[in-house]
């Protein structure tokens, strides 16, 4: 099929009367692409006509991406705020599309738990439970830290000239950094961690540990897990370029209240933690004893999806331990108040 495809083109530059030295360079390029099953792109007016906007956008979004964001605020479970940069529909079907056509495929670590194909927090979480330590390291401002050269250089390396890599680094910026928000910036993410990753999973092979990241959430597990080990780690974080969160380094020797990634591997078996089961079961249990509205009310919930939510935090629990009797049958009974 790649031969194919190149014949064609080579018959159009022939047509064309390109000349021969520029021919071959055209070719090479298009042969590189080919190989890395990523779509041919020339310059900056064939990108145009395949994200289907005019070049009037096109150059907008180049050269001031901050004007087709919105920004807000989410909060943090321990405590303040993160910034969520959330691209206007025009600018996220661009990146949608750089995503499904270029970035899909491009192989990432193993170890990269978060925001790739089967695998989950929970298979992330399965990976460090009956382990004798455990050891959780945060990534301070993980997508903001990654810059758009590091993002030209994915692009790059995929065989893109420089001028289409800076094109496409900016449609997935913002400011010449990675929004928190936008559909390419997880892929990204593990694409442009992959030395980070190489580094930490030779570093836990070494020292017979387990390593796994989902997002900016490191963790490592083993039989011993000693300050020596840490400073190993510290220092390539450093050197990948990412910035080691203090507060959040948190080293367990025993097994009380090991949670990662927002599941219990203290025990035997993944599990929901305690105090968020005995939460939602008081919040099921409410509900059932007052009905839906009368609790709503009661408690002057403003919500206007808070059903959906407590289905969705019992989804959850089922995704952690899928054989559990009560969240199966909360979420059944309160799955039937909205049909």
């Amino acid at each position: 099929m790649s031969n194919k495809i190149i014949q064609g083109w080579k018959s159009f530059f022939i047509k064309a009367k390109i000349s021969v030295e520029a021919r071959e360079i055209y070719l090479k390029y298009i042969s590189t692409l080919l190989s890395n099953k990523v779509p041919i792109i020339f310059d900056f007016y064939h990108l145009t006509l395949l994200l289907g906007r005019n070049s009037e956008y096109l150059a907008s979004v180049i050269n001031s991406n901050t004007s087709h964001y919105r920004e807000f605020q989410i909060p943090k479970k321990l405590g303040g705020f993160r910034t969520i940069l959330a691209p206007y529909p025009a600018l996220m079907d661009m990146q949608n599309w750089i995503y499904k056509n270029i970035l899909n495929d491009v192989k990432i670590h193993p170890c990269a738990q978060g925001f790739t194909n089967k695998k989950s927090i929970v298979t992330n979480a399965k990976i460090h439970i009956n382990q004798k330590e455990f050891l959780k390291i945060d990534l301070e401002n993980f997508f903001p830290t990654i810059t758009i050269n590091q993002v030209i250089n994915v692009f790059k390396n995929l065989g893109y000239t420089h001028k289409v890599s800076f094109y496409l680094a900016s449609i997935c910026c913002y400011n010449k950094n990675l929004p928190q928000g936008a559909p390419t910036s997880p892929i990204l993410s593990n694409i442009i961690a992959l030395t980070l990753d190489k580094r930490l999973f030779a570093l836990a092979q070494k020292f017979n540990l387990k390593y796994t990241r989902y997002a900016d959430d490191l963790a490592f597990s083993g039989d011993e897990i000693n300050l020596k080990h840490i400073d190993y780690i510290k220092n390539i974080i450093n050197e990948c370029g990412f910035t080691l969160n203090e507060a959040k380094t948190v080293l367990q020797k025993n097994k009380n209240k090991r949670i990662l990634t927002g599941i219990s591997i203290a025990g035997e078996t993944v599990k929901v933690p305690k105090n968020y089961k005995r939460k939602l079961k008081q919040e099921v249990h409410f509900i059932r004893k007052f009905g839906i509205l009368n609790y709503i009310r009661r408690n002057k919930i403003k919500n206007p999806n808070y059903l959906y939510s407590i289905l969705g935090k019992l989804n959850f629990w089922l995704s952690v331990e899928p054989k559990n009797e009560f969240a199966k049958k909360a979420y059944n009974d309160l799955k039937q108040q909205i049909q």
